[in-house]
């Protein structure tokens, strides 16, 4: 059986909606509302709400990315670019 990676990684400035958009546009298919699957990956997408200072605070979406080493590694790198253009 093929050895599968767990990778973690939150954002913020982006919405639920728009990390989804940028994991299909990668190449994934959504499967439920808080999934999405690609060849060899899955990602599974949350939000929450970060403070950033005493009277301000931003979603912070949370992406669990699991699968194959070698195709994690690339689509994690996609993505961070993708999600860092989004918010500044």
């Amino acid at each position: 059986m093929a050895t599968r990676t767990r990778v973690e990684r939150s954002f913020r400035g982006i919405s639920e909606r728009l990390a989804i958009r940028y994991l299909t546009n990668l190449g994934g298919e959504r499967v439920d509302e808080e999934t999405v699957e690609g060849d060899d990956w899955t990602a599974a997408i949350s939000s929450d709400t970060a403070d950033v200072g005493p009277t301000l605070s931003l979603t912070e979406v949370t992406v669990v990315f699991e699968g194959d080493p070698e195709t994690l590694e690339p689509l994690v790198e996609d993505f961070a670019q993708k999600a860092m253009r989004a918010g500044g």
